[in-house]
């Protein structure tokens, strides 16, 4: 055991106070540093190790602020942020692509453990010689740590945290993984990130298409993406392409002969906008970034990473652009509208499965399913029925269709014709809207307002007499997901786009949960639904039939036909269509184009999809439970009018307003085929004959008058056998009178024919003039007639009949001749 001695003693027991404290002792303080140095230096590696990120995640991390959205199948729609859009697997990638990679970025990738430290070494000896940055002395690991975790700052604090951390990765990785994500997210200039999409951006082919040359100018770009672009400076990247061909010579990658081959070649380029650009069903993913912040936090969406998936159905979603784009093209110009929106839903689930928001939206991205607010017109009317269905009554109560006014306001129907007693249901299938606000005058604003809100409809509801008509406006979306409440039997889902969302681990941070609420009773639904198979089977909405598979829907056309709609559904899908003009602007068109486009997206969506019927309609209709307790208006006045015309139907409201002026214009007389001109030279004529005949005995007159009835008449047989046995009583009756002979029915039936002759139209002034000269003639000559009747006796042969005049309709007759009657000779 070692012992000390006092004076050692007293300087352990008085280190700094006595004779040889340590404090002067100069092992004191080399002592001293090295400690208080040891401890300092332990403390910042503790610091600076805690501020390196997390290397575990590096092959599935994202950079800031990406977004990724997917369809129902894992389709990619859209990428946001600087992400590649084709992520290949390492046995994806041609060999020699990697190679070049290798051999112009990090020689030693396979030798060091992240950090090459001869490399580093040989860097600065070649800038040195060089006397500029000719090699770098990053790694590809290297390069990844700062793609992934850190920024571009150029600091020896930033340098150490990359070096550390490309250690770390090396670590936790393999060769190949880190290999894979690194050429999977390098930037290669021109927005594109990865070699794949690099490849469609310069060469417009995949990476397995590229030749040896192809491969080496995407190897030449990381260094300086911008300088060595092959759009902007062919020159400089051949040259870089050349000195890449020559390192993987040198690291025998390639042989000679391969090098000089591929440096011969010229460098051709074909651009392509980058893949991760390209949006599929760009309104539906611009309506996913519309709804994404109320699941996920900003902070969630700054961090990046993001991973989206959706419920849109990609097969579904090309035959609606197909649907709406071919309705524009054939039927827009003809019909004055632009625009056209699509909108289907699965309304059992509530799930969008396709969503056209308009003609292009790359020329304008106003979405007009989810943000143009319109008048629905009569699609409205489904709610007020629904509402009186629910509070009892029967589709058979019957409404008087008659010209109708209520506190100053006067619903028209859109024929422009009232067909008295009609059932409601009937007045549904041909769009009544007199009945449709009587209807609502009996049910009440409120409560057929509460119900559209239980069924769907977010936006304001007027309480007004033309609500019943579709006065107040709203969205495509939410009237089809209304609808989606009768397709359903009564249950309501609210529609929606998003099913989960992913962070950048994976890790699901949001998942949608379907919420239904049960808001018509079963057989309420049921009714409805056969209502609205009526309006499909026989009314307005046929253009929209499956055949033999059920559809139920309502046609729907707003002022002026401002607004084209049809909503319709089977069991598994309901879809809405709306066509019109952004500014408001009436089209030509009718509800029957909304229909038929309609038709034609389900026609390609049913293919293979199993046929299911609609629940039956209740056999009971009267006396049902009411489920909702209606409350009656009470109008401060209201006056039903006489109907002015009881014309049936025709259902006009499928035809287009120019056929509608059409059929006004030549209605108003069916049976004559006259052109204008020529009725009024008819009419001209008529009255010179009338004031040149007042000279005429009463018996002419009263003669004139009755063959002018006949000819209003249609002279069928059994009148013409009337009307002669009527002259035969006369004649027996009056003896005076001549007997009713055959040859005496001649010269009537002559004079009839001289008198429509008479009333021929003519188109010259001169011609009338000879017509009113020959109906003179034409009286004097009656006059002689007569007489000699009386005096002649009865046994004296007939006079000959007088020849039938055969007009052409091509040209007007020629102006009759007096002729010299056989009685005035």
């Amino acid at each position: 055991m070692k012992r000390f001695s006092v004076q050692q003693l007293e300087v352990i027991k008085k280190p700094f106070t006595g004779e040889n404290p340590l404090h002067h002792k100069k092992r004191f303080w080399i002592g001293l540093g090295v400690g208080g140095g040891a401890i300092a230096l332990g403390v910042a590696w503790s610091s600076f190790e805690s501020s390196l990120p997390d290397t575990g995640d590096v092959l599935t991390l994202m950079r800031p602020e990406t977004l990724t959205i997917k369809a129902s199948n894992g389709k990619i729609l859209q990428q946001i942020g600087p992400t590649t859009r084709e992520a290949l697997k390492i046995d994806k990638i041609p060999k020699k692509l990697i190679q070049a990679f290798i051999a112009i970025e990090d020689r030693r990738f396979y030798q060091h453990q992240g950090v090459d430290y001869q490399g580093v070494g040989r860097a600065i000896v070649s800038n040195l010689v060089a006397r500029d940055v000719v090699e770098g002395a990053s790694t590809i690991t290297q390069q990844l740590a700062r793609m992934v975790f850190l920024d571009q700052e150029r600091s020896v604090w930033r340098k150490l945290k990359e070096v550390r951390t490309a250690q770390k990765i090396e670590n936790g990785n393999t060769k190949d993984q880190i290999l894979e994500r690194y050429l999977n997210l390098v930037y290669l200039g021109e927005g594109a990130y990865g070699v794949a999409d690099a490849a469609w951006v310069y060469f417009t082919k995949p990476v397995y298409e590229l030749t040896l040359a192809e491969m080496a100018t995407l190897a030449a770009i990381p260094p300086a993406p911008n300088e060595y672009s092959p759009l902007k400076n062919p020159q400089v990247i051949k040259e870089r392409r050349n000195l890449v061909l020559k390192r993987m010579q040198e690291g025998g990658f390639i042989t000679a002969e391969e090098a000089d081959k591929a440096i011969a070649s010229p460098l051709i380029t074909k651009a392509s906008p980058p893949k991760r650009l390209e949006r599929f069903a760009p309104y539906f993913t611009e309506y996913i970034q519309q709804e994404l912040p109320k699941y996920v936090s900003k902070q969630a969406r700054e961090v990046g990473g993001l991973t989206v998936e959706t419920s849109l159905h990609p097969e579904w979603q090309e035959s609606a652009e197909e649907a709406v784009k071919k309705t524009i093209e054939n039927t827009g110009r003809g019909q004055n509208f632009e625009q056209a929106a699509l909108v289907a839903i699965d309304p059992r689930t509530g799930e969008i499965k396709a969503m056209v928001g308009g003609k292009d939206f790359f020329k304008q991205q106003f979405n007009r399913v989810t943000q143009a607010q319109r008048q629905p017109g009569s699609t409205f009317k489904a709610f007020v029925y629904a509402t009186a269905m629910a509070a009892g009554f029967t589709p058979y109560r019957g409404y008087l269709d008659s010209p109708y006014k209520v506190d100053g306001y006067s619903p028209k129907n859109y024929s422009e014709t009232h067909r008295g007693w009609i059932s409601m249901r009937d007045a549904l299938i041909s769009s009544i809207n007199v009945v449709a606000v009587k209807v609502l005058v009996d049910v009440g604003w409120e409560p057929t307002i509460q119900l559209a809100r239980k069924m769907g409809i977010e936006s304001e509801l007027k309480p007004t007499y033309s609500t019943a008509l579709g006065a107040s406006e709203v969205n495509l979306l939410e009237l089809t997901s209304a609808y989606g409440t009768f397709a359903t039997n009564g249950t309501h889902t609210k529609a929606f786009g998003i099913r989960r969302v992913l962070d950048r681990r994976g890790n699901v941070i949001y998942n949608a949960k379907s919420k239904s609420e049960r808001v018509l009773q079963e057989d309420t639904s049921a009714i409805m639904t056969w209502l609205l198979r009526g309006v499909v089977n026989e009314g307005t909405g046929q253009a929209a039939s499956l055949g033999d598979r059920p559809v139920a829907g309502k046609t729907g056309t707003s002022d002026e036909a401002r607004d084209l709609w049809f909503i319709g559904y089977i069991p598994q899908m309901v879809a809405g269509v709306w066509l019109g003009n952004d500014n408001n602007k009436p089209t030509w068109g009718a509800s029957t184009t909304a229909a038929y486009t309609w038709h034609e997206f389900m026609e390609k969506v049913v293919e293979g999809m199993p046929i299911e019927k609609f629940p039956p309609r209740p056999t009971e209709l009267e006396g049902r439970k009411p489920q909702i307790e209606v409350k009656p208006i009470k109008p401060r006045s209201s006056y039903s009018g006489p109907i002015k015309t009881d014309k049936s139907d025709n259902d006009e409201q499928t035809q287009t307003p120019r056929r509608r002026r059409s059929r006004r214009t030549y209605s108003e007389d069916n049976s004559s085929n006259e052109t204008p001109r020529r009725s009024r030279s008819r009419s001209n004529t008529y009255q010179s004959n009338s004031v040149q005949s007042s000279g005429e005995t009463r018996s002419s007159r009263r003669r004139r008058r009755s063959q002018e009835v006949q000819t209003q008449e249609v002279p069928t047989r059994t009148y013409r056998r009337r009307r002669r046995s009527s002259q035969n009583t006369d004649s027996q009756s009056q003896q005076t009178q001549e007997t009713p002979t055959r040859s005496n029915r001649r010269r009537r039936r002559s004079s009839q024919n001289t008198q429509s002759q008479e009333s021929t139209p003519v188109r010259r002034s001169s011609y009338r003039r000879r017509s009113s000269e020959s109906t003179s003639s034409t009286s004097s000559t009656s006059r002689r007639r007569r007489r000699s009747r009386q005096t002649a006796p009865s046994s004296q042969p007939p006079a000959p009949r007088a020849p039938r005049r055969e007009y052409n309709s091509a040209a007007p007759p020629a102006p009759p001749a007096a002729r010299k009657d056989s009685s005035s000779q």
